[in-house]
């Protein structure tokens, strides 16, 4: 049991690390990604295509993913999936020198695919830890994301310095950036996970047979999503991921409107991501111990505020505390839902729900990018947080007619 632990202790911190690395390269180039789409393509119509094609990427991955990290363990597909990041960065930095948007959604797909990898860990940290302490598990990793908060929107403004003294394009220099994190996420991986989390996780699941669902058959994806449990945790990432996307994609492009420049963008981000990532810590172990549903609906309310609030002011400070709330909520409501899920299965139902659940989160993901620069450039900035609002009104209410139908069960016997 010792050694169980010890091996759970160590997967979970080179997760952490590995999420640390990788969400530093993500983040440093979605602070760009609006601003650039809306040169290469020529208008601002054209700001949400390279989110929603990553996030397509990232879609369309993920199913992908269930499986081969079955087939090749977590280690194999997280190293797999950080140097096909890496592939990504290269193709958007020469996209950058070339003027050229298919080039750079290219790119895009190929960064997608490596963060549909990269967010499935959250899973493999669950696994290896007992039931009562998976959220705070999944919340440390996702704390991994603090790092790329700060350091991500941050690098953008120095790298674009270095990229200009090289001779290269202001924008480019945080791609390159990216891939430097992603290979070294990728060493971290590859040198550090091991035992893999998926044979690990089979011992945990014999530790707690109460809790595994290894006496009953093991159910078909259909038969899994019909649960009202599995229904309202992945409500809760899917809504919520779509909300938090449609606010935050074009946030940069609709504070250059207002003429604040890349250190003003940045500063915004930098609180949003923040907001997403910083307080994992604290979400996973209340949804330890409040219970999951408590978590997920506190994430849905705040998304709820931020979507009202972000519209009421251009200026810097506003829009920094309202990104701040926006990723607030998005975390409550994906480390409770995360959690929530991870409670439902079975060791042999895991890779591939999982895998299912992020592939609806991307496709949600996608359409919210796509549809947020075709709302910003038709009827404003307004309009389009007001709709995001309308969506998160879905996992708040779901969740609460959830948790009273449980206490009603729970009364009654």
């Amino acid at each position: 049991m010792d050694q169980i632990t010890s091996s759970a202790r160590k997967i979970t911190i080179t997760l952490f690390a590995a999420q640390s690395l990788a969400s530093a390269g993500f983040i440093a180039v979605a602070t760009l990604n609006s601003i650039l789409a809306a040169r290469l393509g020529g208008g601002a119509s054209w700001a949400g295509v390279p989110s929603a094609v990553y996030l397509l990427g990232s879609a369309g991955a993920a199913f992908l993913w269930g499986y081969l990290m079955d087939l090749l363990g977590r280690r194999g597909g997280l190293t797999l999936g950080l140097v096909i990041g890496a592939a990504g960065t290269v193709l958007a930095f020469q996209a950058i020198a070339m003027n050229s948007m298919p080039v750079f959604l290219g790119g895009m797909v190929l960064m997608g695919m490596a963060n549909a990898a990269v967010t499935l860990g959250r899973f493999a940290a669950a696994e290896v830890n007992p039931p009562n302490a998976r959220g705070k598990a999944i919340s440390n990793v996702v704390f991994g994301g603090a790092v790329g908060a700060i350091a991500g929107p941050l690098l953008v403004g120095p790298t674009g310095k270095l990229a200009l003294a090289q001779g290269f394009d202001e924008l480019s220099g945080a791609y390159a950036a990216s891939g430097v994190l992603f290979l070294l996420a990728c060493l971290v991986v590859f040198a550090r996970l091991r035992p893999d989390p998926r044979d690990l996780g089979k011992e945990v699941a014999r530790l707690y047979p109460e809790t595994n669902a290894d006496s009953r058959p093991t159910r078909s994806l259909s038969q899994i999503i019909r649960q009202p449990e599995v229904i309202v945790a992945m409500m809760s990432m899917v809504l919520g991921q779509m909300v938090m996307v449609m606010v935050m994609v074009i946030t940069a492009l609709h504070m250059r409107g207002h003429d604040h420049g890349l250190g003003a963008v940045s500063l915004v981000i930098s609180s949003h991501t923040f907001g997403m990532f910083g307080f994992s810590v604290f979400s996973g172990r209340l949804a330890d111990r409040w219970g999951r549903g408590p978590v997920i609906i506190a994430g849905a309310a705040t998304l709820l505020l931020a979507c009202i609030t972000a519209p009421l002011s251009p200026d810097v400070l506003p829009l920094a505390v309202s990104l701040f709330f926006l990723g607030l909520g998005w975390n409550f409501c994906f480390v409770g839902g995360s959690t929530l899920l991870a409670d439902q299965l079975s060791p042999a139902e895991r890779a591939r729900t999982q895998g299912f659940n992020d592939l609806l989160v991307g496709l949600a993901s996608a359409i919210a990018s796509l549809s947020s620069g075709l709302i910003f450039a038709s009827l404003g900035f307004t309009v389009m947080a007001l709709a995001g609002a309308v969506f998160a009104i879905a996992p708040l209410a779901a969740t609460l007619l959830w948790s009273r139908s449980r206490q009603r069960a729970a009364s009654t016997v």
